[in-house]
């Protein structure tokens, strides 16, 4: 009986874990009316805290001179960006930069998180690098 039971749940977790799911290309609405090649994308949750609010704030500072640059805001609680938090497997509060073209993703959540509430010069310095490296 045992070994039925192994067996059973062998069958039923490889059937599952194998699944091919195709994923749809989803893409970013851009925030303002201009189209970029490059998009600084920001994920958030309904209920933000101040190092989430800090690191839209400070991205949009970095990026406002910068006309190749698009900034996108996506509240990930909200049904209608299901899709796009799925492509990014964003959860909660994250950034990207993320290239239309190439559809190259690169995750800044982890520099966002580090400097954005007490080291806002340091975050725009760090951003700029890696939108210079991006490119």
């Amino acid at each position: 009986m045992k070994t039925k039971i192994i067996i059973v749940f062998v069958v039923f977790t490889t059937f599952f874990s194998c699944k091919n799911e195709v994923k749809e290309e989803v893409k970013p609405i851009v925030e303002n009316s201009k189209t970029t090649e490059v998009q600084l994308i920001q994920f958030h949750t309904e209920h933000r805290c101040v190092t989430c609010n800090n690191i839209e704030k400070l991205s949009k500072e970095t990026i406002k001179d910068n006309e190749a640059i698009s900034f996108v805001l996506y509240n990930v609680d909200d049904e209608k960006n299901a899709k796009v938090a799925e492509q990014f497997e964003a959860t909660g509060t994250s950034l990207y930069l993320y290239n239309s073209k190439t559809k190259a993703i690169k995750d800044l959540t982890e520099m966002a998180f580090m400097f954005a509430k007490n080291e806002g010069e340091k975050f725009k310095i760090e951003l700029q690098k890696e939108i210079s490296e991006f490119k």
